[in-house]
This record gives structure tokens, C-alpha cells and sequence, in this order.
């Protein structure tokens, strides 16, 4: 039901995820990221609390490949689970249980990985990851969205999808790029895109918003003065 693409950017520090399905609000489930550590995907039939649990590993000290297998070892109904893992040094795992849905496929690339299930092509993983090593030097949420789009062109998922998300973490503690369709009938990346180009020119106003309120620009909107 998703596909998604897990990476760093080596040059700034941040982690991310973007992420898509034919089911609603995918993001909310799946996409999971912590300054410093490193970012996690959980899907196909998903336990959120993997992704927390992974990073807290990483936090640790494990690697990405030693976090996966410590989880995939101790967790419940692991059959079920699609899991892909990078850490703080851009190592990559990940994890495809026997009971992951349809055509699923994995490629890991420089600094990403990328996963996906009831996949139309097995290319799509793969076409992801050379989207994102393209746009090398280009802000990490850019360089994931390309890979989402390269991954819906190259033919995404059996069905038409839904919902997406994409969510980067960078030296806060929250996230200063969260942006989601939780459900559209049609163009939902497209939509996804949409608002990455609106919210990106304001990106650094809401850090300043939050970091130093009296020198933050006005709002521009109407009684603002």
C-alpha cells in the first residue's frame, strides 16, 4: 500500500522521509525522523511505535543494521512489517517480512533507501534512489519529493494513491519541514509538491518565529500591521 524514500543530507545534518499510499494519512503512521539520529519508514502493514523504537536504538549508539535486527528479533508480528533505517553516518537497513503485500521491492543508494509494497513495477525503489542522488546539493526535502515523483512516474503503486508526506528534522526539536495530504482523490503528490513550493520561501521564518519572535518578519496578512 506504500512507497516511500528514507535519506540524509551528509552537508547539513538533517533526516528525512517522503512517503505515499493508497491508504489515508500516511504520513501519520510511517514517517519517522530525530535531529542527530537518524529517520525510519514503518509500513506495509504498519506499527508505528517501530519507528520510535528504532531511532531510540540509534540514539543509542547501534548502527542501522544492528537497530533493525535487535527489532525484527524482539517484535510481535514481524511478518507483517516493511522497515527501512538510516543513521547519523548514512548507513542504511532494512526489513521486507514474508507477509509484505504484492510486488515489493528495496534499493539503497547514497545517504538513502527506499521501500515499497504492491508495487506496479519492481523499477520503482530504484528509480527513487537515482532521483534522489540527482538532486545532490539541493535542500533534503527537495531531493525526497524528486524521489517520490520519480517513483509515481515510474509507475508507484498497483493503484491510484492517496495520500502523502514528507517530514525533515534538522537541530530542533521539532520539525521544520511536516507537510501532509491525508487524503485526495487524485494528484495527491502533485498537491504534496504544491505546498513544499509554498512553504519553502517561509521555511526559515518560522524557525526565526520560534528562535527569536522580535526579530521575525510580519505575517503579511490582513491586521497584521
Amino acid at each position: 500500500m506504500t512507497f516511500s524514500i528514507t535519506g540524509r543530507c551528509a552537508d547539513s545534518g538533517m533526516f528525512g522521509v517522503a512517503v505515499t499510499s493508497s491508504s489515508p494519512a500516511v504520513a501519520s503512521r510511517c514517517a519517522w525522523a530525530r535531529s542527530g539520529v537518524g529517520a525510519v519508514a514503518t509500513q506495509n502493514i504498519t506499527d508505528p511505535a517501530l519507528g520510535d523504537r528504532i531511532l531510540d536504538l540509534l540514539a543509542a549508539g547501534a548502527a542501522a543494521d544492528a537497530a533493525l535486527e535487535r527489532v525484527v528479533a524482539e517484535s510481535a508480528h514481524i511478518a507483517y512489517r516493511q522497515l527501512a533505517v538510516i543513521d547519523a553516518a548514512g548507513r542504511t537497513a532494512h526489513y521486507s517480512g514474508a507477509n509484505t503485500l504484492g510486488r515489493h521491492t528495496v534499493a539503497e543508494g547514497q545517504d538513502c533507501v527506499a521501500a515499497g509494497n504492491l508495487l506496479a513495477h519492481a523499477e520503482v525503489p530504484s528509480a527513487m534512489v537515482s532521483a534522489f542522488e540527482a538532486a545532490s546539493g539541493e535542500h533534503l526535502a527537495e531531493r525526497l519529493l524528486r524521489g517520490l515523483e520519480a517513483g509515481e512516474a515510474a509507475g508507484g503503486e498497483e493503484g491510484p494513491v492517496k495520500s502523502a508526506g514528507v517530514l525533515v528534522m534538522h537541530e530542533l526539536a521539532w520539525p521544520p519541514v511536516e507537510l501532509r495530504q491525508d487524503w485526495r482523490d487524485d494528484a495527491v503528490i502533485a498537491a504534496l509538491r504544491e505546498a513544499w513550493e509554498v512553504y519553502r520561501p517561509q521555511m526559515a521564518d518560522y524557525v526565526t518565529r520560534a528562535s527569536n519572535p522580535s526579530a521575525a518578519p510580519s505575517y503579511g496578512v490582513p491586521g497584521d500591521p
